[in-house]
């Protein structure tokens, strides 16, 4: 039995997920006449009390249109040097948005009302002008740590007092929900755009969906075809999101719970010097420095554990929708 904790963006559609998808009505979405495709859209922006969504790709092409279309050339972006728009996009910010970033450094990359005040342009012409704040939640380099709307709320009051959007990196958003019992439509109400992704938690095969105001996501759209991002009978994709929002939002809570297992287990290993805090899916811990996480992770690959480094001496796991009790059990047999 192989244990794959690379990433919860490894699973496999469920039977019931399958046949969603073999059984979706679909269309043309270039042309906006695949019926799945405005569906799920609708679902999704109707669950945020938002007037407007996007179906696409991937979380980084989401991610990319609302930076793209929030900002002017030469503008300023502010996130947390974490951040994965910043580090795992491909350098989108510069190439798509010709957009510099400023780059905070919070705890566990969490952005602070001050941080982001400290890190906005003065009206200077030798300055970009900040036109942007970027949170992520929950945090990917941060362990899976996530923001409260109380948090959220004190960056939003930030962004007003200087005519900035916000706009979220929700990859891992349903994570955050199911932990604090906080609702979609709160979010809505203090982003100018979300992003979600349907293929980690969720299950989905793959896609991601913009959210913002329909003036916002018209153009947003229009950049989607830019990029090469229209496509066609993509409602066999739609049918798997639109499933995933109905049922696989909730059981992210059995994700949780296994994470929780596996930091007990790594607790009893006297190679591993430090756990980062598990508040959701994510498990992130430190070796010493006599070990490198690169040949410790091939060492967990010889008995059938994947995971991957997160740095010279971290290494990651992510529980998911095809990480079973079984696994959980087998798990703490091989690390015995």
């Amino acid at each position: 039995m192989i244990i794959d904790l690379r990433s919860d963006t490894i699973t496999k559609p469920t039977p019931a997920m399958r046949e969603a998808m073999f059984s979706a009505e679909v269309g043309d979405d270039v042309f906006g006449d695949d019926p799945s495709v405005n569906a799920l859209e609708e679902k999704a922006a109707r669950m945020f009390g938002m007037e407007a969504a996007l179906f696409c790709a991937s979380g980084t092409m989401t991610n990319q249109l609302a930076i793209r279309t929030h900002c002017r050339p030469g503008d300023d972006v502010i996130c947390d040097v974490l951040s994965h728009i910043y580090l795992y996009e491909g350098g989108g910010i510069a190439v798509n948005a010709l957009a510099s970033v400023s780059l905070p450094q919070g705890e566990r990359g969490k952005l602070t009302p001050e941080l982001v005040r400290a890190h906005i342009q003065p009206d200077d012409i030798h300055k970009p002008a900040t036109r942007l704040v970027s949170l992520e939640n929950t945090i990917n380099k941060g362990g899976g740590c996530y923001y409260t709307i109380p948090e959220i709320a004190a960056i939003r009051q930030v962004c007003d007092e200087h005519g900035l959007k916000l706009h979220l990196d929700g990859a891992r958003l349903f994570n955050a929900l199911v932990e604090t019992g906080e609702s979609p439509e709160s979010y809505g109400n203090l982003f100018d755009s979300i992003s979600i992704c349907l293929s980690k938690g969720l299950g989905c095969p793959v896609g991601s969906l913009l959210l913002g105001s329909r003036d916002f996501i018209k153009q947003a759209r229009r950049f989607r075809k830019l990029m090469g991002g229209g496509w066609r009978q993509a409602g066999f994709l739609a049918a798997a999101g639109s499933y995933a929002l109905d049922h696989h939002v909730n059981r992210l809570k059995l994700d949780h719970a296994r994470a929780r297992k596996i930091g007990q287990m790594l607790e009893k290993l006297p190679e591993v010097e430090e756990i980062f805090p598990i508040e959701t899916n994510i498990v992130i811990f430190r070796l010493p420095e006599t070990i490198l996480a690169a040949d410790y992770v091939n060492q967990l690959d010889q008995k059938g554990i994947k995971a991957v480094t997160f740095g010279k001496h971290l290494v990651r796991f992510v529980t998911h929708l095809d990480f079973t009790d079984e696994m959980l059990e087998q798990l703490e047999l091989r690390f015995r």
